[in-house]
C-alpha cells in the first residue's frame, strides 16, 4: 500500500490549508459562536474542493479534513462530503448522481447524516419517514438529510415543512439539531452494484470482494473521515502547545526544555501519527475497492482514545492559559471530545471491532 498523495490530492490539500488558514482565524471563529461560517463555506465550494472529493477519493477527503481540523473551521465539510457526495456517488442511481452531485459540489445542497441508525425512524411503503433522531450534527445548515431507518435502509429527504429542526447544543459548535420527521417525503438511496469512482473501478476489475451494504459502507466511510478530522484537531492542538512551551519561560528556561514536557508532547505526537496512519489505511482500502470495515473501526478507536489524550495534553501544556475558555486551544479540546463521543467512545468501538473480527473468522 502507498499513502503518498497524488499530485491532485497534494494540490487540493495545499489549497485547503491556505483557505482554512486565511479564513478560519480565532477571531472569525469567536464571532461565529455556535453557527457555521457561510463565507468560508462559499470559498471552499468556489475553489472546487467539495466537488473534487469524488475524484480525490476518501483518502483525498481525509487529507482535506486534516486541514479543517487544524483550524477547527466551522463548516459542514465532512458531513456533506461523507453523507452527501460520497454516499450518492457510491450508492445513488445514475439519475440521482446526475441530479444531486452538481448541487452538492457547488454548495447549494448541504447534506448531513442521521447516523448511525438509532431505530427511531420508520419508512412507509410510499417512502415517507416518521420518527425522531435526538442529535444530528450540522442539521441547522442542511438542505437535505441522509437518514438510516430502522431497517438500515438509506433515505435522502429535503428539509421541508414535514422536517422539524430544533437547535441542540453539543460540546463542539457543530450547528446540531434535533430531527423530527412527520411523514416527510424521501427518496431511497440505492442502485444495482456499488460505484466507487475511477480508482475503485480499476481495482474492482481485478478482484471483487464482498460488497458491503450501503449503510455499512457509509458508516465505515464516516468513521474513517471523522478519524482524519480528529488527526487534524490533535495536530492543531499540539502545534499550539509546542509554540507555547517554547515561548513560555520558567526559572529562566523555556518550558520546552523540561523533560516531562518533552515526553508529554512526544506521546501526543505518536498518538496523532497512529490516528493518521490508521485513517489513511482505511481510506486507501476503500478507494482501492478492498474490504475496510475493520480498518475503519481501528481508525475510529485510535481517533476516540488517542484523540482524547492529545487534546487533554494540548490544554495541559498551556498551564493556566489552558483553563481559559476563550483561548484558541480550548476549541481543539471541545472538538476532540465531541469527536470522541461522535465516533462512539473507545470501549464501544473496540467491542464492535472484536465482534466483527469474530464474525469474519467464523464466516464460511
Amino acid at each position: 500500500m502507498d499513502f503518498t498523495p497524488t499530485e491532485e490530492q497534494a494540490a487540493a490539500r495545499e489549497l485547503a490549508a491556505r483557505i482554512f488558514g486565511d479564513l478560519a482565524t480565532p477571531e472569525r471563529l469567536t464571532a461565529a459562536g455556535t453557527d457555521s461560517d457561510p463565507e468560508l463555506w462559499k470559498a471552499l465550494c468556489a475553489a472546487g474542493l467539495v466537488g473534487a472529493v469524488e475524484e480525490l477519493g476518501l483518502l483525498g477527503l481525509v487529507l482535506l479534513l486534516e486541514e479543517q481540523g487544524r483550524t477547527t473551521a466551522q463548516v459542514p465539510f465532512a458531513s456533506t462530503c461523507v453523507y452527501g457526495l460520497l454516499a450518492v456517488a457510491a450508492h445513488g442511481s445514475p439519475e440521482q448522481r446526475e441530479r444531486l452531485l452538481p448541487g452538492i459540489g457547488d454548495g447549494s445542497v448541504v447534506v448531513c447524516g442521521a447516523f448511525p441508525a438509532q431505530g427511531g425512524v420508520r419508512a412507509s411503503a410510499q417512502g415517507e419517514l416518521s420518527g425522531v433522531v435526538p442529535v444530528v450534527p450540522w442539521l441547522r445548515d442542511a438542505t437535505h438529510v441522509l437518514v438510516a431507518d430502522d431497517r438500515r435502509e438509506l433515505w435522502l429527504t429535503p428539509v421541508t415543512e414535514a422536517v422539524r429542526v430544533e437547535a441542540v447544543a453539543l460540546t463542539a459548535p457543530w450547528s446540531a439539531g434535533r430531527l423530527t420527521l412527520d411523514g416527510a417525503s424521501a427518496e431511497r438511496l440505492g442502485a444495482a452494484g456499488v460505484h466507487l469512482g475511477t480508482q475503485g473501478e480499476q481495482s474492482l476489475a481485478l478482484a471483487r470482494p464482498p460488497t458491503p451494504s450501503p449503510y455499512n459502507d457509509v458508516l465505515a466511510t464516516a468513521r474513517t473521515a471523522f478519524a482524519g478530522l480528529q488527526a487534524g484537531v490533535g495536530a492543531g492542538s499540539l502545534a499550539r502547545a509546542v509554540a507555547h512551551v517554547n515561548s513560555r519561560e520558567q526559572f529562566g528556561r523555556p518550558l520546552a526544555t523540561r523533560q516531562g514536557v518533552q515526553l508529554r508532547a512526544a506521546d501526543a505526537h505518536m498518538d496523532i501519527e497512529a490516528i493518521r496512519v490508521t485513517a489513511y489505511e482505511a481510506a486507501w482500502r476503500r478507494d482501492a475497492g478492498l474490504p475496510y470495515a475493520t480498518h475503519a473501526l481501528t481508525a475510529a478507536w485510535w481517533a476516540s482514545e488517542a484523540g482524547r489524550r492529545v487534546v487533554h495534553t494540548g490544554q495541559h501544556l498551556h498551564g493556566g492559559a489552558g483553563a481559559d475558555l476563550d483561548h484558541p486551544v480550548h476549541r481543539h479540546f471541545l472538538w476532540g471530545r465531541q469527536l470522541d463521543a461522535y465516533l462512539g467512545g473507545g470501549a464501544e468501538v473496540m467491542q464492535e471491532l472484536g465482534e466483527l473480527i469474530v464474525s469474519e473468522e467464523v464466516r464460511p
